[in-house]
């Protein structure tokens, strides 16, 4: 195992190097710049400016370098200096940006996946194991209706029926006398009171997605014929259940760790603009808007790290987990 993991390690360093390239065009295709739309949103307000300083931005910015040019200084920086580059519409390095937004990213991005996985193989377990009954006609009907329904309006519906009924204002992650305040455990406790929201509103479709794919994963399991000559034999039908079927039916499910990492993050986007919730997506929409390339090419860069790792993880826990998987050079 030892062994897989260095290899998949190694790997992985070209491969971010690729990722790292196409982010970079990526970001460089749209027509234009940073610095153009900056001087036409001057022309709008009536302001003029020479073109002598139009070409001091330029090299300032250092936009009349060619793309690979500017690429390897960008990669270079962030590699030898952790140097990610400064934001144009801030005017800040970016990862000073980033790291104001990342945190709560990351604690609202683990906590949405812990309340999805505790949710949806519990319920995806009982409905498999009660197929056609009530609950489970009830967990399907409730599945749909979360996958069907966009994470933005439930938001909307969430708060209005919290300010309507309860007179409680669940928009941001904190009370305003601690949204500037610096961290302490008074702010933390408050951040708990006010996260299940965000929570709530991004997991639902995650799990009722979740729900589907374990319930209808073990179904196929227990019609196989190892369960029927087990369960003929006389074993426990808990023990039956969790030694063998769960452990199958749930790869799939470890198998999405991969996607779900960078899924939550560019995915609450919408949620995070109508909880008014300071995270990274609003930043990412409006670095893309603006063509800020070097805060939206380390965005795009760390999602595309986090998809990587999501997958090695994935790869791990599945070889662990389900002994029938085999990879070349590890032992089981």
């Amino acid at each position: 195992m030892v062994e897989y993991i260095i290899r998949r390690v190694i790997v992985l360093i070209p491969l971010l190097f690729i990722i790292s390239i196409i982010a970079f065009i990526l970001i460089q295709l749209p027509p234009g710049d940073f610095l153009t739309l900056y001087i036409m949103q001057l022309k709008v307000s009536g302001i003029d400016i020479e073109e002598y300083e139009i070409i001091q931005l330029r090299k300032l910015y250092a936009l009349d370098k060619p793309i690979y040019v500017q690429y390897f200084k960008w990669i270079g920086n962030i590699l030898l200096h952790g140097d990610f580059g400064r934001s144009f519409r801030w005017r800040k390095p970016v990862s000073e940006i980033i790291g104001e937004r990342i945190v709560l990213t990351m604690i609202v991005s683990i906590f949405t996946i812990i309340f999805t996985w505790i949710m949806a193989v519990p319920i995806g377990i009982y409905s498999a194991t009660h197929q056609y009954s009530s609950f489970d006609y009830f967990f399907t009907f409730w599945g749909f209706i979360g996958l069907a329904t966009p994470n933005f309006l439930l938001a909307l519906v969430i708060l209005w029926i919290a300010f309507a009924y309860l007179g409680v204002n669940a928009i941001g992650l904190f009370s305003p006398e601690f949204i500037n305040a610096s961290w302490s455990l008074a702010k933390v406790v408050n951040m708990l009171k006010h996260i299940w929201v965000p929570i709530l509103i991004i997991g639902t479709a995650g799990t009722a997605g979740l729900i589907r794919v374990m319930r209808g994963t073990l179904l196929d399991e227990l019609r196989k014929q190892y369960v029927i000559t087990a369960r003929s034999k006389g074993l426990p039908e808990r023990r039956l259940l969790f030694k063998y079927p769960v452990r199958v039916a749930i790869n799939p499910l470890i198998s999405t760790i991969g996607w779900m990492l960078p899924a939550i993050i560019s995915g609450e986007t919408l949620v995070s603009i109508v909880l008014n919730i300071p995270t990274s997506g609003p930043l990412l929409l409006g670095a893309l808007m603006s063509q800020d390339m070097y805060l939206a090419g380390s965005f795009v860069l760390i999602l595309s790290l986090l998809t990587v790792i999501g997958t090695l993880i994935s790869d791990i826990l599945l070889a662990w987990l389900d002994p029938r998987i085999r990879y070349e050079g590890v032992e089981r």
